[in-house]
């Protein structure tokens, strides 16, 4: 049985071990409790960041590591992208930058802002953090001019990987998504997949109601 370790981020790797059908556990991580307080978890990933997957002896750490070992170990998907697609190149991009160009700017953009030292003042940080963000969405909104996902018609990882960084800064009011980007989003969470997901996210399910999505 694989266990995902941890919520948050994991949201999307619960997504896409619901899109491929395989069987897993979500154990919670209080990381509010104090990790220190869960030796079982640190055990896992001494580290003491979430998410982290277990599958037999193999433990994997990092949101998007984790999707890649998946779709790798326990594929053929149509997740991802075959390396003989001319999508491939775009479907590797934007599946990576759903973490590095999206999410995490967007997230210590969005708590430089609120909690730096003087909120008052202006965050140099936080505004550059911002910037990659910006820059980033841009050329995803550009891609999705093209077709309803990233990577044209099909839905794929990558979509997961994008959507679950709009819908935290959505959700967070780190930024106000466009019409286009609700839309997209729209399609993306329209997936019974996604449900599934929602309902062995339990923590996650809590705090999107609490910020009135779905």
């Amino acid at each position: 049985m694989i266990t995902l370790w941890g919520e948050g981020r994991g949201f999307r790797v619960a997504w896409l071990l619901e899109e491929m059908g395989l069987a897993y556990r979500v154990r919670d991580v209080d990381l509010l409790a104090g990790v220190e307080n869960d030796p079982e978890f640190l055990a896992i990933n001494p580290g003491g960041f979430i998410p982290a997957l277990q599958d037999g002896e193999t433990i994997v750490v990092e949101s998007v590591a984790i999707m890649q070992y998946l779709m790798g170990r326990h594929g053929p998907t149509p997740m991802a992208l075959d390396p003989g697609d001319p999508a491939y190149g775009t479907w590797l991009q934007f599946l990576v930058m759903g973490e590095a160009g999206l999410m995490g700017p967007a997230f210590f953009g969005h708590f430089g802002q609120l909690f730096g030292d003087d909120p008052a003042q202006p965050d140099w940080t936080a505004r550059q953090a911002m910037g990659i963000f910006e820059s980033r969405r841009g050329l995803v909104a550009r891609r999705l001019e093209k077709g309803p996902y990233l990577c044209g018609e099909a839905f794929t990882a990558a979509d997961i990987s994008v959507a679950y960084a709009l819908q935290w800064a959505g959700r967070t009011g780190a930024t106000t998504l466009t019409a286009a980007e609700q839309a997209y989003l729209d399609r993306a969470t329209s997936r019974p997949a996604y449900d599934r997901a929602m309902d062995s996210c339990k923590a996650t399910k809590a705090w999107v109601a609490r910020a009135g999505g779905r």
